[in-house]
């Protein structure tokens, strides 16, 4: 096996320590660093999928619930003095159930995409921070992902009697430039929301497990992150 051993030159030129877990993987050789780089993506958008795609997996977790956009959003509290809370709380359940509904449909991708990655792959993360996750996923498939997830929340949006009127009301406001164009159609901002959130929560599970290897159970992992 062909093992490389970084200098301390060559770090510092990628913005990384000796003591990084992530460069200490690379000193022992591009296969097992590979491996466990691979293990660590595959546990972590696994992990995130099981915990999104269930009850309350959006709707109950702030750093991924959807809300309303921008203007749409302020005008929550006019429509609850208004007597419509339930409707407004109607929605907002209805489009992070069908981002619950929806992320399921994502795991064989991203497991897929995951045991395709090369060790070319591999560095680029380990170099690309704390958004390097994050950013291969939505990479490698946001848009396969979008075409999956996009008739899942149709379905789940087009139930609730306020999902016509958020379309309406923000095709209106993105006019007035007070609604993101991309925010105007009520299916595909909750596809993307869904998408964002998705792999936000990859990215922070990959870090739990990069971060405590030996719980993982995995020889790999305790043998590339737990040194």
């Amino acid at each position: 096996m062909q093992r490389r051993r970084f200098s301390s030159v060559t770090l510092a030129g990628l913005g990384l320590s000796l003591g990084s877990p992530m460069v200490q993987a690379f000193s022992l050789g591009d296969a097992d660093a590979s491996a466990g780089v691979k293990a660590a993506l595959e546990r972590g958008a696994v992990a995130a999928v099981a915990l999104l795609g269930r009850t309350d997996g959006f709707l109950g977790n702030a750093l991924v619930r959807i809300a309303l956009p921008g203007y749409l959003n302020d005008g929550v509290r006019v429509l609850k003095a208004l007597g419509q809370q339930k409707r407004v709380d109607e929605l907002l359940t209805a489009m992070n159930r069908a981002a619950e509904s929806a992320v399921p449909q994502a795991q064989d991708l991203l497991v897929s995409t995951v045991r395709n990655l090369s060790v070319q792959d591999a560095v680029r993360i380990v170099k690309g921070g704390d958004t390097s996750v994050t950013d291969f996923f939505a990479g490698r498939t946001r848009s396969p992902l979008s075409e999956r997830f996009l008739p899942i929340v149709t379905q789940a949006t087009e139930r609730v009697s306020l999902a016509e009127k958020y379309n309406s009301v923000a095709g209106k406001a993105t006019g007035l430039g007070l609604v993101k164009k991309e925010d105007a159609n009520i299916q595909s901002y909750v596809t993307r929301k869904a998408l964002d959130g998705l792999y936000l929560m990859i990215g922070e599970e990959e870090k739990k497990i990069r971060r405590d290897p030996v719980g993982t159970g995995s020889d790999i992992l305790r043998k590339v992150f737990g040194r």
